[in-house]
């Protein structure tokens, strides 16, 4: 018989903050308890303790897992794109944004982040993600500043979109807000 091999603590937080992302993104920061993290994770609510000191550092943490999964994309999408025109980089970004919000969670996350930015520690984390990812878009594509700010406004529509589930709408409202998005 093989000895049981144990989590690591590194491991252990990696499934804390892969399962806190469904909790948070269902519920919200302020609808979600430690102990519904715990559970869906496996583990005692006492070592989401040991991991995270409270429900905010937790949530802290998912908003800046959601930030790497987030440039780890885009970079694939920066290193593939059509051309080098500032044009092609953004849609091969936006096209890699869409894939990647199929799966609702990190979008609806991150949504829920903006909803209890109120919170000192939770609002400086969404603006962090933000500023990084407007600054590597910038960097990487060379786009002005109006297509920089259009690509991000389409990226909160896209966002919207799929939370409210637009797409399941066949209504004239419906078709306006999707002209021109792409969704997977």
């Amino acid at each position: 018989m093989a000895p049981r091999q144990l989590s690591t603590a590194d491991e252990r937080r990696e499934t804390v903050l892969r399962t806190a992302i469904g909790a948070f993104a269902a519920r919200g920061y302020y609808g979600t308890t430690t102990a519904e993290v715990a559970k869906a994770a496996g583990i005692s609510q006492a070592y989401v303790y040991r991991l995270f000191p409270d429900k905010e550092t937790l949530f802290v943490a998912v908003i800046e897992h959601c930030s790497l999964r987030l440039r780890e994309v885009f970079a694939e999408a920066a290193a593939s794109a059509q051309g080098s025109d500032p044009g092609d980089v953004l849609h091969a970004l936006g096209d890699a944004y869409a894939r990647l919000i199929a799966d609702k969670n990190l979008m609806l996350v991150l949504t829920q982040a903006m909803c209890a930015a109120s919170e000192p520690a939770i609002g400086a984390a969404i603006r962090d993600l933000y500023a990084k990812e407007v600054e590597y878009v910038r960097a990487v594509s060379g786009a002005d500043e109006a297509a920089i700010q259009d690509f991000f406004a389409r990226g909160l529509l896209c966002n919207a979109v799929i939370a409210m589930g637009v797409d399941q709408v066949d209504a004239p409202w419906a078709r306006t807000l999707l002209v021109g998005l792409r969704h997977y």
